[in-house]
């Protein structure tokens, strides 16, 4: 006998399915995500994936068989994922937030689950809040309305949550997480009073779709942003690389060693065509290099400095550890602030020393000078050099650095390159 509700219910659900199924394969192909936002997006589509499967079977062995065991283990299945679902919804908004999982609005949504989880089970022994009758008809007990208390709480929860921390989100994304947690609400609410149709299938579906799209289009234009401000940041710092007292200067030495040493001026030529070379190239650079084209580019620095400057430079160089990735334009800068500080006929000579090493969480270049410092709080050149440095690392690869003043006097500088890398 044809069933309208059932036929309906399908429908809901293979509309739903499929656009599940589209996001969750839009997600997985989406590179412009960050990484631990994306695994939650994913998580959540996979539940919810599951939440509709059950849904589709729940309602396939109650109106076409009577086996109540099948019936039972749908629903229970069902109504699990839809509450897990809500939590992976906070673990959501502290990601976004940039909050630690260590939170209360965390700890509160966790034990209102674990009582839902507990309500849920002992539903299975008892009679209280649904049942199946031995022809698998589906009843619900006096005290449903209980069941629902738990979840509701989570979702009031999460609805304070998120009003509370409307600064830190976007417009588009706070009112994606508003329509995730009423919609839902409302759909329950009519499931209540309307019993046959699956709408809160229908409305957490909705809601799923339209949050997760909102999200997915906010990191899209964060990462887009970060990207055009990367490039600003090396251009930038390009530009002060490339100051035209330097370029003069360099010129100039070797106007005056082609007459004296010749050999020697070619050679400074050549390293400071390497150099200025090396330079164009990184600014074209939109990802992490390895190691070793930072290095031969500082190499080609010194040498030029070297030359100018003679023994009013000493560079010694440990590197064991080679093997990793930094931003472009990031070890040579940090030196030629050395350089652009430290050199002082009236002073000893400078002293640079490069180190590398590997730790157990990522990379390591220490870079110590003998000179009079110079900080990242300075103003002028040195302060928007390192202050881009420090920004490029961050966005780039997780990374910091750090500046601080060496017992014997001068200048270290710390950046730390993480393995894992954003």
């Amino acid at each position: 006998m044809f069933d309208l509700n059932v036929f309906i219910n399908y429908c809901i659900d293979s509309a739903a399915m499929a656009c599940l199924l589209f996001g969750l394969v839009l997600t997985m192909i989406n590179t412009t995500l960050h990484s631990r936002i994306r695994g939650i997006i994913l998580i959540i589509l996979s539940i919810m994936i599951f939440y509709v499967l059950c849904n589709f079977l729940s309602y396939t062995f109650y109106s076409f068989t009577d086996d109540v065991l099948l019936s039972q283990i749908c629903l229970f299945f069902e109504s699990l994922s839809s509450s897990l679902a809500l939590l992976m919804l906070t673990l959501l908004l502290l990601t976004i937030c940039k909050e630690d999982y260590k939170s209360i609005l965390f700890y509160i949504t966790l034990a209102l689950l674990i009582v839902y989880v507990v309500l849920l089970i002992l539903t299975q022994f008892t009679k209280g809040i649904y049942y199946y009758t031995p022809n698998n008809v589906y009843i619900r007990g006096p005290y449903y309305a209980v069941l629902l208390v738990p979840t509701v709480l989570i979702t009031i929860v999460n609805l304070i949550g998120v009003i509370r921390r409307k600064n830190k989100l976007s417009k588009r994304v706070f009112i994606a997480f508003l329509f995730y947690i009423i919609m839902p609400m409302i759909s329950m609410l009519v499931q209540m009073f309307i019993y046959g149709i699956s709408f809160i299938v229908l409305g957490s579906t909705l809601a799923v779709i339209y949050m997760l799209t909102s999200v997915e289009n906010n990191q899209i234009e964060i990462f887009l942003n970060q990207k055009q401000e990367l490039a600003e940041k090396k251009t930038e710092i390009a530009v002060l690389q490339m100051r035209p007292h330097f370029i003069y200067n360099t010129m100039t030495s070797i106007y005056y060693m082609c007459e004296d040493d010749t050999e020697k001026a070619q050679q400074l030529i050549m390293d400071f065509t390497n150099y200025l070379r090396r330079n164009f190239t990184a600014i074209a650079k939109t990802d992490t290099i390895p190691f070793r084209e930072e290095l031969e580019h500082t190499k080609m620095y010194l040498a030029v400095e070297k030359a100018r400057f003679e023994d009013d430079i000493f560079v010694d160089l440990f590197i064991p550890h080679k093997s990793f990735r930094l931003p472009p334009l990031t070890l040579q800068p940090i030196v030629e602030n050395a350089v652009k500080h430290g050199v002082d006929p009236e002073l000893e000579p400078l002293h640079i020393s490069i180190f590398t090493q590997e730790t157990e969480n990522g990379s390591e270049i220490i870079v110590k000078d003998t000179g009079p410092g110079f900080g990242i709080k300075e103003n002028g050149e040195p302060h928007i050099a390192l202050k881009n440095i420090q920004e490029r690392l961050e966005y780039m690869c997780g990374g910091s650095l750090t500046i601080s003043e060496a017992e014997d006097g001068g200048t270290i500088v710390k950046v730390f390159i993480p393995k894992k890398q954003k």
